[in-house]
């Protein structure tokens, strides 16, 4: 195969296309995981851990589920336009959501956080669900298949920030929103307390954990509404055959049922379906709980990984996502199957180390939750991020992402059920022995997901195997 070539002009409007479409996604991720941080300064008085896991399985189906019409419909209106919808729609609830809390604390609300948390996160999620077709979406036309493992890098960057801005600013906002002002604070605490003026107004202000993402969302869709173009023809560059397989025949859009129908029959995008199921069990059984867990215990602000919690999560998922990519490309050929299969195989040493050295060393458990979220966010980019269109085509990227993403939040509501009933409570809570069967829920997925992986190990899309080659110089289209 030819040598890939790209003019440095198409190169920096792709980058231009891709800096806000990435940087409104992590705020995405930042509007979605500060559930995780309000249940952490809320109380059980607000919400207990068992209601926190119905919360956020409720959404997560709601997530999964949406796909049904949120996928085909990006591929019908656009990944531009379908991203400006669900960020617009995920900055009003996250409104609505620090809204309530005020609502409770200064205009005498009589509302169950509960009752309307379940309502409002779920409409959230509904909104989040836009996120990842739309990227997917927009990213089909401006990268080969050859190129693509270098775009799950860059999924996988995304993520990662985003789980960063949810979780370190996230905790910095709440810690910067209490009632009395911190002796101590982080410095992200501090920009964030002189910036809002939160802090020492002698009530928790817990509403800004809801209000700071909805600023930083609302911010990104100004600049996506002027920048965010769906192809290089929209940009006034060349298009060009990305070499990709498709679920169609001609390569073109199919109706809906016949979409998800060739989707689930397909012998490479069925196996990834259960992948990822696998993926949201491990990913969201460790992202979500482990916050939680450290701060029962007694150590999330004496031990150093969950005091960072968001810079782990993002150290780890670019390491990840840059390690996945570049292997899936130059030593596996653009194949996705072995560094899934070999990432699980860490996923399982890990969760197994963790549920055996829990209540014996913090760094042992504390690196296992590390080996994990570096592996998880590398599968899930390679998959949902790049295989998903390989396999899918550009045509039908949405849908094809839509029930990948989907089974993602499948596994995420089961974990969020689960974990959050077979979790201690009370005094029990502060004993991290008692909190074994939490990783031992984990092991099976992990062994599922390296079997699943072994099995589309040489999996690769038809065209792709052919010699292919793209335009060397993308011509710019003068007046576009």
């Amino acid at each position: 195969m030819e040598m890939l070539k790209h003019s440095s002009a198409y190169r920096l409007r792709r980058a231009l296309n891709w800096v806000p479409l990435g940087f409104a996604y992590a705020f995405l991720y930042m509007g979605r995981y500060n559930l995780t941080v309000s249940k952490s300064v809320l109380g059980d008085s607000l919400m207990t851990k068992a209601q926190f896991g119905e919360i956020f399985a409720v959404g997560a189906w709601v997530y999964a589920l949406s796909f049904v019409v949120t996928g085909p419909l990006a591929d019908r209106l656009g990944g531009r336009l379908a991203m400006l919808v669900g960020t617009g729609g995920a900055l009003l609830v996250n409104f609505l959501m620090g809204l309530t809390l005020y609502g409770i604390a200064f205009w005498g609300w009589q509302v169950s956080v509960f009752a309307a948390f379940m309502f409002l996160y779920a409409l959230n999620m509904h909104f989040q669900s836009y996120g990842a077709i739309s990227i997917v979406t927009v990213k089909a036309p401006w990268f080969h298949v050859r190129e693509r493992g270098t775009f799950s890098t860059i999924f996988g960057a995304m993520i990662a920030f985003g789980l960063y801005f949810a979780f370190d600013w996230g905790f910095a906002v709440a810690e910067a929103s209490r009632a009395a002002s911190a002796t101590n604070p982080t410095v992200m605490a501090k920009i964030f307390a002189a910036v809002f003026g939160l802090g020492g107004s002698g009530t928790d202000q817990n509403w800004w954990i809801f209000f700071v993402p909805a600023i930083m969302l609302a911010f990104f869709w100004l600049i996506m509404f002027f920048f965010l173009r769906n192809t290089p023809g929209e940009a006034g560059y060349q298009d060009f055959d990305t070499g990709e397989e498709s679920v169609s025949a001609t390569g073109e859009r199919l109706p809906v049922k016949q979409v998800f129908r060739k989707i689930l029959t397909h012998p490479v995008l069925i196996v990834v379906c259960g992948i990822e199921f696998c993926s949201g069990v491990l990913r969201n059984g460790i992202m979500q709980w482990y916050p939680i867990f450290a701060s029962e215990v007694g150590f999330k602000k004496t031990f150093w990984v969950p005091e960072n919690w968001g810079l782990m999560l993002l150290l780890t998922g670019l390491a990840g996502s840059f390690l996945t990519g570049w292997c899936s490309d130059k030593l596996f050929g653009s194949r996705r199957g072995p560094m899934a299969a070999i990432l699980y195989g860490v996923m399982g040493a890990s969760a197994g180390m963790m549920a055996l050295t829990l209540g014996a060393n913090l760094w042992w458990a504390g690196a296992a939750t590390m080996l994990i979220s570096m592996s998880v966010t590398g599968v899930h980019g390679i998959l949902s991020g790049t295989s998903t269109t390989d396999f899918g085509g550009a045509k039908n990227a949405g849908a094809a992402t839509g029930i990948v993403d989907g089974m993602v939040y499948l596994g995420t509501g089961l974990q969020s059920i689960v974990i959050g009933h077979i979790t201690p409570v009370g005094d029990l809570a502060k004993d991290p022995n008692n909190w074994k069967m939490w990783p031992v829920f984990l092991v099976p997925f992990s062994v599922i997901g390296f079997y699943l992986s072994m099995r589309i190990w040489n999996a690769l899309p038809k065209k792709a195997s052919k010699p292919t080659a793209v335009p060397a110089e993308p011509e710019y289209q003068p007046g576009n």
